[in-house]
């Protein structure tokens, strides 16, 4: 059950990002509605990490946290941001995977 705590605090964790990205791009009331998006999955991201970490092994976890978050995240830059897309870039996001993937077959919980 923690391991799917910990993949939705990853999301929360692209959300996040996202929110970000959205700040960056807005201005006026839309500016701060992102920014209130920011704060409350920022919030809810920590708070399941937390809980996540109680019973698996705090390196793994934050691992699998950062991985989901840092892979979500430039998918979401790659597809709604118009970052730039490149051989390079999917490559090492897929090393990522396969990263993110190893430690969770290797982790004792």
């Amino acid at each position: 059950m923690n391991w799917i705590i910990l993949v939705i605090a990853g999301l929360f964790e692209v959300a996040f990002a996202s929110c970000l990205g959205k700040v960056k791009e807005t201005s006026g009331t839309s500016m701060y509605l992102w920014f209130a998006g920011f704060l409350v999955s920022l919030t809810v991201s920590m708070l399941l990490l937390i809980k996540a970490t109680q019973t698996l092994p705090i390196g793994t976890a934050y691992a699998v946290w950062t991985g989901i978050g840092a892979v979500g995240t430039v998918l979401m830059g790659i597809f709604f941001f118009k970052d730039p897309v490149s051989f390079w870039r999917i490559f090492f996001i897929v090393t990522l995977i396969g990263s993110v993937v190893g430690l969770k077959a290797v982790s004792s919980h």
